[in-house]
């Protein structure tokens, strides 16, 4: 109303003072010019204050547009009765209840990455010194990987098997520490050579090398309870070096046993890694693990080792074209009765990228068996990998395996792996 009773106001000054022009004597013009002057001035300012009042005046509310009712979701009274009981008062259907100050929605930031990878594995041939079943869900791997806070990171796997359930690492790793250190405590795979190091998921294989079965404690291998410390090590320019020392509680299936307190294992490698060209790289490892055995606190096991990677992609066709060559050559020394035992085992193998999903790949083995050194087993692998995405992978895997006793296996073994949820990247 006020902005109306101004508008007419201008309009009416306006008109009275322009019909007082046309019927003024010419006598009177000149005090009538300076009327009208003034009154358009004045005009001006009543014109500056009706802008100001417009600014000043509440916009009215948008009209209501009819909209579909809103349906409430029916919600029994023992949950409306539970929410109330958590909230710590009463919350109306529909309401997200708060906890410790934040909403529900917001706790979901505080939970940790997800993951399931499960491996199928069938087989079809014989091997009466290392059967396996036709069919096995070989393992289910569950993980759970989160930042704690700025300066520790936790990860978490189980393992599902037809066997039972298995805790296959489980740790916590402080990254933050002075002079570049990096600390890991918990359950976790030793730092020795490549394949020890490795989930099963990862492998380019569907089995693990006979070295590995024969003298580094099979498939779970050097896995126990304790510390790591790891830290970069100074190095010319253009290498990369890192040396790691851990400490366990001397506990790993066959190969190491704890008999007292004091019957600690001790795991050291030193890693070093140079690119050659823009393309290919080299990755060499030197490891020493050392540990009682079976035998009792008298007894040790102690193992050296040696690895070499070399890896080739091109940055162009990187997606289409590449190759990783792998090497591994162990030596072990066992203390028992009556002799010390010296082994030897190896492995060396290739894989090579055909296409964008085909990848093929050759591995050779050769192994003395840790408890009868003068026993060796060889054998070698054809596989066939197809990768469908990046969440699921089909593998065909040949094996031949020449046994000390003269005796040779000959199996086809076939491995279907997928993966659910959010998975970390394994080390490098």
């Amino acid at each position: 109303m006020r902005n109306g009773t101004w508008s007419l106001a201008l309009i009416l000054v306006t008109v009275t003072v322009f019909a007082s022009a046309q019927t003024s004597p010419p006598a009177q013009q000149q005090s009538q010019e300076d009327r009208i002057k003034a009154l358009e001035e004045r005009i001006i300012a009543l014109e500056g204050q009706v802008r100001t009042l417009k600014v000043q005046q509440p916009q009215p509310a948008p009209a209501a547009t009819p909209a579909t009712p809103e349906v409430t979701p029916a919600v029994p009274v023992s949950a409306q009765a539970a929410g109330t009981a958590v909230g710590g008062g009463a919350e109306l259907a529909g309401q997200v209840p708060a906890y410790g100050g934040a909403s529900a929605a917001a706790a979901k930031v505080l939970n940790p990455d997800i993951s399931v990878i499960g491996d199928f594995l069938g087989s079809m041939g014989h091997n009466r010194f290392s059967p396996t079943p036709t069919f096995e869900m070989h393992e289910s791997e569950v993980g759970f990987q989160a930042i704690i806070d700025p300066y520790a990171r936790g990860d978490f796997f189980l393992s599902f098997g037809e066997q039972g359930v298995n805790l296959e690492e489980g740790y916590i790793t402080f990254t933050a520490l002075p002079a570049g250190l990096v600390l890991r405590g918990g359950k976790m795979r030793a730092a020795f050579g490549k394949v020890n190091t490795l989930h099963n998921h990862v492998l380019p294989w569907t089995d693990r090398p006979l070295v590995t079965n024969s003298l580094v404690g099979g498939e779970d291998g050097i896995n126990d309870a304790g510390l790591s410390l790891t830290r970069i090590l100074p190095a010319p320019k253009g290498l990369f070096l890192e040396a790691t020392g851990q400490v366990f509680r001397g506990d790993s299936d066959e190969l190491f046993k704890s008999s007292r307190r004091s019957d600690v294992s001790t795991v050291a490698h030193l890693r070093g890694y140079r690119d050659l060209t823009e393309s290919t790289n080299i990755d060499i490892g030197l490891s020493y693990a050392r540990g009682h055995n079976e035998l009792g606190s008298g007894f040790l096991t102690q193992l050296y080792g040696a690895d070499a990677t070399v890896r080739w992609k091109p940055l162009r066709r990187s997606i289409y074209h590449s190759f990783v060559g792998r090497g591994e050559f162990i030596w072990s020394q066992r203390q028992q009765l009556p002799r010390l035992q010296r082994s030897f085992g190896m492995y060396t193998s290739g894989d090579y990228q055909l296409g964008r999903r085909w990848f093929v790949g050759a591995r050779y083995d050769r192994s003395d068996r840790a408890q009868e050194a003068e026993l060796t087993d060889s054998g070698g692998s054809l596989v066939l990998t197809y990768w469908p995405s990046e969440f699921s992978q089909i593998r065909g895997q040949y094996r031949l395996t020449r046994y000390a006793e003269h005796f040779d296996a000959h199996e086809l073994l076939m491995q279907l792996q997928f993966s659910l949820g959010a998975h970390g990247a394994h080390p490098f």
